[in-house]
């Protein structure tokens, strides 16, 4: 640590940059906002609308089935 007039200085902590934690989505006045961790850091953000949310559930549900998921 740094060191002032025989001080020592406190350090800024330093937090590690990850995706962890939980997928959210809200409902807000402008729609649905699904808020995805990444891996590298950081969230992605992404505002839907209820159709838009609809197609994507039924997107995922086709795309997660054990068919899907063997070829």
């Amino acid at each position: 640590m740094p060191v002032n007039n025989g001080e020592t200085q406190p350090r800024a902590r330093i937090r590690p940059r990850t995706g962890d934690g939980p997928l959210e989505v809200t409902q807000e006045e402008k729609g649905i906002v699904m808020r995805i961790p990444l891996e590298g850091g950081g969230r992605l953000v992404v505002e839907l609308s209820p159709d838009e949310a609809s197609a994507l559930g039924d997107a995922l549900k086709i795309a997660s089935s054990a068919d899907v998921l063997d070829q």
